[in-house]
């Protein structure tokens, strides 16, 4: 398997975007906000491809700089780890309150600043063994344990309002969405 390394890529429009409407990384020059990977980019050392695609400003969202670096990157490091356990399936993007926190930032583009972000992971389909975890976290500076951002999938789901994993049994479903224990993920 190929093992692309992160440096030499930069952050570029998503070509699927119409350049006029498409935002761009100088869109967060000056705000005060790191550009964000939904996707993290070491998830995607696959292929080039991927890698490319994981700069896609469609990728990106404003986060606070010690989130992006401290907490949430640790949360994608523990999500790598379980994922050398088996298969594993990743949810992750903004939370955004209907009466916005934070002013939106960009020159050209104006661009939302979420509020929150969440990410929900389920694993051990496959193995019989089935477990889901959520996370949501402030977009504000924090160094706390994984545990502090520990949400059940269902808390989730309400203030996302999407559900997820829907094509598991009923019964699996709301047995695994109900509960958040953390220790099951150590």
């Amino acid at each position: 398997m190929e093992r692309v390394s992160r440096k030499g890529y930069r952050f570029n429009p998503d070509p699927d975007i119409d350049i006029n409407e498409a935002v761009v990384t100088q869109d967060y020059a000056n705000s005060g906000y790191d550009r964000g990977h939904m996707c993290p980019a070491g998830d995607s050392r696959w292929s080039g491809q991927a890698m490319t695609e994981s700069f896609y400003m469609t990728n990106i969202c404003p986060q606070h700089p010690n989130l992006n670096g401290g907490d949430w990157h640790e949360l994608e490091k523990a999500c790598r780890r379980w994922a050398l356990e088996g298969t594993i399936y990743i949810v992750c993007g903004p939370i955004l309150y209907k009466n916005p926190s934070y002013a939106p930032i960009g020159k050209e583009h104006k661009i939302r600043v979420p509020e929150a972000f969440f990410k929900v992971i389920l694993a051990g389909v496959e193995e019989g063994r089935p477990r889901a975890i959520g996370f949501i976290y402030k977009n504000t500076a924090g160094n706390r344990s994984l545990d502090s951002y520990v949400n059940s999938i269902d808390q989730v789901e309400r203030i996302t309002g999407m559900d997820f994993f829907p094509a598991l049994p009923d019964d699996i479903e709301q047995r695994i969405e109900k509960d958040c224990n953390v220790e099951e993920w150590r």
